[in-house]
């Protein structure tokens, strides 16, 4: 990972792209160092992932809240405030969000699991 120089986001500049889920959207404001990956998601009331993911991630829930579904059936909730993390490949999941959510999401190489 190359060293990032200081730097100031304005979430409101950074171009949105929505992502349709099985139901509601998500709306993605994205910036990227190298393979780090910064971005604030807004998850639309209702929404459901339309897959399983099997990538690490850094949440920080900022509005609202959202449930972590993971594969084996264990949900978690996760309101305003909380946060959650996880590495690749230690868990499969999705995400619900019956009123709405704010996210803050960090995720990338760097939490890949050391090759044995």
């Amino acid at each position: 990972m190359l060293p990032i120089p200081f730097h100031i986001t304005d979430w409101d500049q950074i171009p949105a792209t929505e992502h349709s889920g099985e139901k509601g959207i998500a709306t993605r404001r994205t910036i990227t160092y190298n393979d780090l990956r910064i971005r604030v998601v807004d998850y639309s009331p209702g929404y459901l992932a339309d897959h399983w993911c099997y990538l690490g991630h850094i949440i920080f829930c900022v509005e609202g809240s959202m449930t972590t579904e993971l594969k084996d059936g264990r949900t978690f909730e996760l309101k305003a405030g909380m946060s959650y993390e996880v590495s690749d490949d230690m868990s499969s999941h999705r995400t619900y969000s019956k009123d709405g959510a704010k996210l803050f999401i960090v995720d990338g190489g760097f939490l890949k699991l050391p090759v044995k």
